[in-house]
């Protein structure tokens, strides 16, 4: 293999890697290739990717979670600026780890990078006081297909670091905060979504 390192089905969940690229570095600065198809391939990687997108986000943001219903895109996701904690749900019905969760924290300084292949909830958290966060998808996006799941369903349990707050029966941000007291944000439509056991399954 090439200038990557991939951790495959990590949390015991498979089809979600951790993909750690080769950096040169010199007093200079450094250096990387971020996507190789090739190196993937090789790996066992052989998704197609038709898109990429980038956000900018604030401390306390929080995005999620995503979903295409009928269009379900697999992801390839890093952090360019800042950190994020960065979360996939398993929603494939005819999984064995279906409802749960991995989640791991994304970096500028660490460089890595997280595939969420299709079937998954996908979601983040912003740590840092900004953060940049790039992704290529499998699929276009689909207006009108979204689908989405509870950031806080103490069903699924996803532990947020940093993240205070109790569970008032909605996905709701009223009362969450991190722990230096920046308020949880999210998006009014994230705010409705529900919880695994009423949301959509593939």
């Amino acid at each position: 293999m090439g200038q990557i390192k991939v951790e495959k089905n990590v949390g015991g969940i498979e089809g979600l890697c951790i993909i750690e690229p080769a950096v040169h570095g010199d007093a200079r600065g450094y250096f990387m290739e971020t996507y190789n198809q090739k190196d993937m391939q090789e790996a066992g990687l052989d998704m197609v990717f038709v898109q990429d997108n980038q956000s900018c986000s604030v401390k306390g943001v929080l995005r999620g979670l995503h979903f295409q219903k009928e269009f379900p895109q697999g992801k390839l996701v890093r952090v360019v600026k800042g950190s994020v904690f960065d979360v996939a749900v398993d929603l494939r019905s005819s999984s064995e780890t279906y409802g749960k969760w991995f989640g791991v924290e994304l970096t500028e300084e660490n460089k890595k990078q997280f595939y969420i292949p299709e079937g998954f909830a996908h979601g983040f958290l912003v740590l840092s006081d900004i953060a940049e966060f790039c992704y290529k998808c499998t699929d276009f996006y689909h207006p009108g297909d979204e689908g989405g799941l509870a950031w806080n369903d103490p069903e699924i349990g996803i532990t947020w670091p940093k993240l205070v707050g109790e569970y008032k029966g909605t996905a709701s941000a009223d009362g969450y905060c991190l722990e230096d007291g920046t308020a949880i944000n999210l998006s009014d439509k994230d705010q409705l979504w529900v919880g695994l056991k009423d949301t959509f399954k593939f």
